[in-house]
């Protein structure tokens, strides 16, 4: 498994406008029994972990065309959580669901071979697809808590394209769940949800009610491998294709990039001997 970057994103604050509507979840879910509890969990399409970034000539963005494209290694790590509950009976039933154009139903596929029920595709292409964000993607995955009866949602921590970390914590707001974030370890105790937290301090330990929206840290667990039996099975699933319309989501964006460049080159760097060559050298740049 790869090793992304580590949790330094700089916490912000979120202003929920007042006037958005809010997805409350019905009162059939709330109490419901584990045993049958339904889990989304959440898998985007990224550009592959090992492969290099190239900018467009115009810097509009980033190339995407024919370069491998792979499961956000963080939302392995949610499906991964989510199958081993399933295992150890504590939910009934697992749904994938996904944003993008049609090649998504890959990554759908591929959370499937690992344990998941049935997909969810949700058909965002071209202009809308570009400028697909978080807050899109929380109201799509609200609306569709709210369709499915959902008593828990799983997501990766962040995807390692945009490295936004804001969609779990927007959904959770959007559907005035209790959320447990950054989760390197989850259990289920009486209806409730135990998650130990990684925090810039250490770890954290709280107690969440049901339902609730949890994003996998690093840490959470080590995804598996799809079998070949498993890969084919998954074949026979059944992936829903649904549009943002048809949930009464708009994923027009709010926001243009302007300029998308590629990082300064790093100058070389020199060896010194001793630490009076290495205080002549700082002399020399007119460090000190």
């Amino acid at each position: 498994m790869l090793n992304p970057a580590p949790n330094g994103v700089t916490p912000l604050a979120l202003r929920i406008d007042p006037s958005a509507e809010v997805y409350r979840c019905p009162a059939s879910n709330r109490g419901r029994s584990t045993m049958s509890a339904r889990v989304l969990v959440g898998v985007k399409r990224v550009i592959d972990y090992a492969v290099k970034i190239r900018v467009k000539p115009d810097h509009t963005g980033v190339v995407t065309d024919g370069v491998k494209h792979s499961m956000n290694p963080f939302c392995e790590i949610a499906v991964e959580e989510a199958v081993r509950l399933k295992e150890k009976k504590f939910v009934k039933e697992i749904v994938a669901v996904s944003c993008g154009p049609q090649q998504v139903q890959e990554t759908i596929r591929t959370a499937l071979a690992m344990g998941a029920d049935r997909g969810i595709h949700v058909e965002v292409s071209g202009k809308d697809y570009e400028t697909l964000g978080p807050l899109q993607v929380s109201k799509i995955m609200a609306a569709l808590a709210k369709k499915e009866e959902a008593d828990l949602i799983i997501l990766g921590k962040q995807a390692i394209d945009d490295d936004c970390n804001q969609t779990g914590q927007m959904t959770a707001a959007l559907l005035d769940w209790p959320q447990g974030t950054f989760a390197s370890e989850l259990t289920l105790e009486g209806g409730k949800l135990k998650v130990v937290r990684e925090i810039d301090g250490g770890l954290e330990t709280i107690m969440i009610n049901m339902p609730a929206v949890v994003t996998a840290d690093l840490r959470l667990n080590t995804p598996r491998y799809a079998t070949l039996p498993n890969i084919m099975k998954a074949k026979k699933k059944k992936i829903a294709n649904v549009k943002p319309a048809d949930l009464g989501v708009d994923v027009s964006s709010r926001l243009e990039v302007l300029n998308v460049e590629e990082p300064a080159q790093r100058l070389a760097g020199v060896k010194v001997e001793t630490v009076e060559d290495l205080v002549g050298k700082l002399k020399e740049a007119g460090r000190i």
